[in-house]
Parts: structure tokens; C-alpha cells; sequence
């Protein structure tokens, strides 16, 4: 049994500490907002997120930094992307030396251009910064659905510690060397999924939904090995598959939001109606940077954030994707 506390109440958070708590750990779910925690400790459920789910009694609720931080063998970073930084920092001084930490959160900052671990190793450097990334909605892990995911960390026998720790008959875990390629995955999938979404609200079909999967997996591809990643991984979990559940999927919120900007709505709207952090929002000016600063074709990319803040209409930006130049799938050389 290890001690573990989860840091973040959003839906995603939630689901892991019912999992671990399930698998047999001892476990302490955190909210940076004391009335968060309140809340949770005397419902007991997120009726809001994850209606119906019911968070154990046993699991320990808090808002105190220091008691979730203390002597704790792993740690999860369960905050949206958007809000890492903001969280590590905060949360830097309680964290011991070589502390495992395995964040689940999926995106690329703006600013700098850097993915998430890079985030919290830079505001936490004496900690152990790992990742668990696939095509895993809460809403369907913390029912006991079952889900598989892939876990990295920058030593081999870490990954297969924490592999141990999340497994479980209805949570299946695989390891990989390759930490780039899987916070990669995980946040690019999401602005892509914003363009599946808009097709879906433009009313377009199956041919379109797949066309997009199948090119928006070319174009992470593309940029992930330029950028030092393994090719192998866009295939795997934290590749096509989180990038498949997440374009067609109800529980989406990037499809929900394209969806929405498919019908007519502004980014800002589509934002709001959802109610959730979408994180592809965040992530579409750093894919375009990344694409821009490594020289990476990403025409789907470059759409989506012209949907997004330049107002673009969305039947245009397909239909300047469909005319784009003509072009080979697979080189003749």
C-alpha cells in the first residue's frame, strides 16, 4: 500500500484518487479552494462533473498544502494545464527531495512553449517528474470502465513502480521511455479534436471525422519526431488513441467546443456553454509556435487557430484545408 495524494478536484483528479483508493492505497484528494473541499467532504460527489460518482469515505479531503504534501510516496498533478504553473509553485516548498510526482495534466504553455512536466520540474526541480497520459475519460474510469493508459518517467524502474501502483482489472498501464512523445500526444490531440468537433457541428460525416484523425495524427507525428520524439509513440495510446476517443467521444469537451463553433458559436461562447477548462484552447497558439519554430507542415493546426482567434467561419477553413495544394501521402523517394 503506498500513500498518495492527488492534487486537483476536477473530474479527472477525482476519478484517479477512486481508482487508487480502489486499487488499496491510502489516498488524500486535494482542492486548492477550501470551499471546493468543504463541499466535497460533506457530499461526498462532484454532482456537477461527475454526477452519481461517489468518492469513498475513506479517501482523505483537504485544502491544506502542507498535510497533502507530507510524507506522501507519489504525488499527482491533476490541474488543468492552463493552471500548472500557478499550482507548482504554490505547492513547491512542501515538496521533499526526488518526490514522485506524475502529472496527468495535457498541454504545451504559450509563452514558452513548454510541456507540462518541463512546467512543474522547472518550479519543483528537486522532484521526480513523471506522466500517465491515454484515452482515459473520467467519466467513464471512475464508473470501473475499463481503460488503458501509458506511463513514463525518466527511469525505467520508476515507470514500472508507478505501472504497479495504477493497474488494476479495469485500469490497464504500459510503460515508455519516451516522455516527450507522450505529453506531445496528449496535447496536440486536443486542438485536433477541436477541428473534429467543427465538422461534426458543420454536419459533416464519417468520411470527414476519419479524415481528420488520420491527418491530425500525421501532423503530431510530424512535429513530435522533429522535435525529439519516437515516431512508435503517435501510434500508441497517448498518440492515436487518446487522439481517437477524444475527436469522437460525448465526454470530450475540445469536440464539445468545436462543435459548438461549428453551429455558429465564438471560441468565447463555445467556452462558456461548456463549463469545463477545454484545453485545446490553450494549447492551439503553442502548436502553431511549435509548428513555426521547428519548420512542421500542420495545415489542420494553423485552421484551428484561425477558427479560434481570427474569427475564421468554419465551412471556410474546411474548405480551404480540402483545396489546399495537391500533395503525396506517402513520399516516392
Amino acid at each position: 500500500m503506498a500513500k498518495i495524494s492527488v492534487m486537483g478536484t476536477g473530474s479527472w483528479g477525482t476519478a484517479l484518487a477512486i481508482l487508487l483508493y480502489n486499487n488499496g492505497h491510502q489516498v488524500m484528494l486535494w482542492s486548492a479552494h477550501p470551499e471546493k473541499a468543504v463541499s466535497l467532504n460533506e457530499t461526498r460527489e462532484d454532482s456537477g462533473k461527475l454526477p452519481g460518482v461517489k468518492i469513498p469515505e475513506g479517501i482523505v479531503i483537504t485544502s491544506d498544502d502542507k498535510a497533502a504534501l507530507t510524507d506522501v510516496d507519489v504525488t499527482v498533478f491533476a490541474s488543468p494545464s492552463a493552471y500548472i504553473r500557478k499550482v507548482s509553485r504554490r505547492l513547491a516548498p512542501y515538496v521533499r527531495q526526488r518526490q514522485i510526482i506524475v502529472n496527468v495534466a495535457k498541454g504545451v504553455e504559450e509563452n514558452t512553449l513548454m510541456p507540462v512536466c518541463d512546467i512543474i520540474k522547472e518550479e519543483i526541480p528537486q522532484a521526480d517528474v513523471c506522466v500517465l497520459s491515454g484515452p482515459s475519460h473520467a467519466e467513464e474510469v471512475s464508473r470501473g470502465l475499463p481503460t488503458t493508459c501509458v506511463v513514463s518517467a525518466r527511469r525505467k524502474e520508476t515507470a514500472e513502480y508507478l505501472q504497479g501502483l495504477f493497474m488494476s482489472p479495469v485500469f490497464r498501464v504500459y510503460t515508455t521511455p519516451d516522455m516527450l512523445g507522450v505529453e506531445l500526444g496528449g496535447a496536440l490531440k486536443n486542438v485536433i479534436a477541436l477541428a473534429a468537433g467543427t465538422a461534426d457541428g458543420l454536419g459533416y460525416g464519417d468520411n470527414t471525422k476519419a479524415a481528420l484523425i488520420t491527418r491530425g495524427i500525421a501532423e503530431m507525428t510530424r512535429l513530435g519526431v522533429k522535435m525529439g520524439a519516437k515516431l512508435e509513440t503517435f501510434a500508441g495510446l497517448s498518440g492515436i488513441g487518446d487522439l481517437i476517443v477524444t475527436c469522437a467521444s460525448v465526454h470530450s469537451r475540445n469536440r464539445r467546443a468545436g462543435y459548438l463553433m461549428g453551429k455558429g458559436y465564438t471560441m468565447e461562447q463555445a467556452m462558456k456553454e461548456v463549463q469545463m477548462v477545454v484545453e485545446g484552447v490553450y494549447s492551439a497558439k503553442a502548436a502553431k509556435a511549435l509548428a513555426e519554430k521547428y519548420d512542421v507542415e500542420m495545415p489542420i493546426v494553423m485552421e484551428v487557430n484561425k477558427l479560434l482567434f481570427e474569427n475564421k467561419p468554419a465551412s471556410e477553413a474546411v474548405k480551404d484545408l480540402m483545396q489546399r495544394e495537391k500533395q503525396g501521402e506517402i513520399s516516392w523517394e
